[in-house]
């Protein structure tokens, strides 16, 4: 384990500044395409040390990492069989504290995504749950009998696709899954269930995580009565929980997940949390209500310090109206509460294909994401704009993307290795090592990291700019928003506590904008180098995709 002087240092720290993860900067790091350290191919905990670096030059404050627990790897880790113990293909508990000594050194932070929903069904507590019905662990997963027809207890649906209900010929029962059948959810109505996951959250803490990401937060608690969800009005349904092809999307998910009850849960891990300083940012999985829940989730200091919901990770592109109007939403529903922000993560196509950014238009989305209220989350390989990768069918590995293809291509194309060179294997794997479990796509080669190093006009350095704009002006990561959009013009105010302003007008479109700026407003000092304009005679000239970032 870590040296405790070290680890006690770290928590002392956070506790000292409990606010530390308000408006900071987190890189998602996914693990099995970070690097490659063994020529297994496959990347490991060793090879995101051997990386913190990088991650560090980036100026971000932490960096999430998704699971790397032991696992049949069915959904490649978010399927857990133990939450105490590292899967071999990524290494050690010793690799884990040397990459969390390595990042404390650094100055950065490591949450770690624990997924709490629900298990593989290799786990050893399901495999006692489903031996017979009176064992101590019967009641640890969501079991139920069958209609008198046989049929599932109700009509709840499997975010991968058909029922969310699994028939056991062990049990004469069917268990609950709301992803793959060799998930079953766990049962929180189960006092046992819970205090076992708080000593799991526990375990992590004490070998010097600073946090966690929450795997589907909202899914832990299901309706206890088993009731069935409603139809969703056809006009409210949207894809982003699940692809259009799915008919998940038809219901209103009223029973299976969101449920009120999941709120004293929470206040527990919290309460478990807090003596370490420790923060979490919840996934919201909810395609109707993700902000309000973002908001009940966030309220006041004993729930959870922050919560993302999917309205910038959806699969259109985030118009000027679009962003102020979530903005407005959670000054409605989350105002006591915090968001953090992605437009890409491991779940969906990366946002430069996905909403066909130019080159010009990537720049300005980063630029604006540093600054809007909350934290925000960057996504491995987006600071170098890179692009989603096309996957052939016999080269698939996500179980999502084999059952909806071709309507669905799956995640697989967000999920290809890091390109950190020219070379074979874009330098994740080396040499003659064995072929990546993912392929390397041959035009993000020309991106990768060493490809960009050193060079000042590159996606790289542009993102270390802007990234250096948050941490240079407090007002960007925690002060107050006032937003509107103007047509195309997205118009941000953040106003700090020491009456420091900042003024940042993005136009998001093809066209021309021609904003007045009062008096008393000067370009930031960063400003230029980001490629900001400057006003002229209080007049700024924003052809498309152009920016301004005023302050006084």
């Amino acid at each position: 384990m870590n040296d405790m002087t070290t680890i006690e240092d770290a928590i002392a720290a956070r506790v000292a500044n409990p606010d530390w993860w308000r408006g900071a900067v987190i890189y998602q790091v996914y693990p099995r395409s970070y690097q490659d350290s063994t020529g297994d191919g496959v990347g490991d905990l060793a090879g995101i040390t051997r990386r913190l670096d990088h991650i560090a030059s980036l100026g971000v404050d932490a960096l999430w990492i998704s699971p790397f627990f032991k696992s049949p790897m069915k959904d490649f880790g978010y399927d857990v069989s133990d939450y105490r113990e590292v899967d071999p293909m990524f290494g050690s508990l010793a690799d884990f504290d040397a990459l969390i000594a390595r990042a404390h050194e650094l100055g950065l932070k490591v949450l770690i995504d624990l997924v709490l929903s629900h298990t593989s069904d290799l786990h050893p507590w399901f495999r006692e749950s489903r031996s017979d019905r009176t064992n101590p662990r019967a009641d640890w997963y969501v079991w139920a009998d069958p209609k008198p027809t046989g049929a599932p207890p109700n009509n709840w649906l499997s975010i991968f696709g058909g029922s969310a209900w699994q028939w056991d010929g062990g049990r004469m029962q069917y268990y609950l899954h709301n992803f793959l059948t060799s998930q079953p959810d766990l049962n929180f109505h189960c006092t046992e269930v819970q205090n076992e996951l708080l000593r799991v959250a526990e375990f992590w803490l004490q070998r010097g995580v600073d946090g966690f990401r929450l795997d589907t937060i909202n899914f832990y608690v299901h309706d206890a009565e088993l009731r069935d969800n409603p139809a969703l009005d056809p006009a409210l349904r949207n894809d982003q929980t699940a692809p259009a092809v799915n008919p998940y999307n038809w219901q209103e998910h009223l029973y299976d997940k969101s449920r009120p009850e999941n709120l004293a849960f929470l206040r527990r891990l919290r309460a478990v949390m807090k003596p370490y300083g420790a923060a979490a940012v919840g996934e919201v999985g909810d395609a109707q209500l993700g902000l309000e829940i973002l908001g009940q989730y966030t309220a006041g200091d004993d729930l959870m310090n922050m919560c993302y919901a999917f309205e910038l990770l959806a699969k259109d592109m985030p118009t000027a109206p679009y962003i102020a109007e979530v903005m407005h939403r959670v000054e409605r529903v989350a105002a006591d509460g915090w968001a953090c922000w992605a437009f890409s993560n491991h779940d969906v196509p990366r946002h430069i294909s996905r909403w066909n950014l130019s080159e010009e238009a990537a720049r300005t989305y980063v630029v604006l994401m540093m600054c809007l209220r909350g934290s925000a989350c960057l996504y491995q390989g987006e600071e170098l704009g890179l692009t989603e990768a096309e996957i052939a069918f016999e080269d698939l590995r996500d179980p999502y993307g084999i059952e909806f293809w071709p309507e669905f291509k799956g995640r697989d194309g967000c999920r290809t290795p890091m390109v950190w060179d020219a070379g074979v294997h874009g330098g994740f794997s080396h040499g003659n090592e064995a072929r990546p479990w993912l392929p390397v796509p041959a035009d993000h080669l020309p991106k990768a990291v060493a490809e960009q190093e050193g060079d000042e006009g590159a996606m790289l350095a542009h993102y270390r700019r802007a990234v250096a704009l948050r941490k240079a002006h407090t007002v960007l990561a925690t002060g107050a928003q006032a937003i509107e959009a103007q047509g195309d013009l997205l118009v941000i105010r953040r106003k700090g506590e020491a009456g420091r302003e900042v003024l940042a007008l993005f136009n998001l479109g093809e066209g021309a904008a021609r904003p007045a700026v009062e008096a008393g407003w000067a370009p930031l000092s960063e400003a230029a180098a980001l490629g900001a304009v400057a006003p002229q005679d209080g007049n700024l000239a924003l052809g498309p995709w152009g920016f301004a970032l005023l302050g006084r």
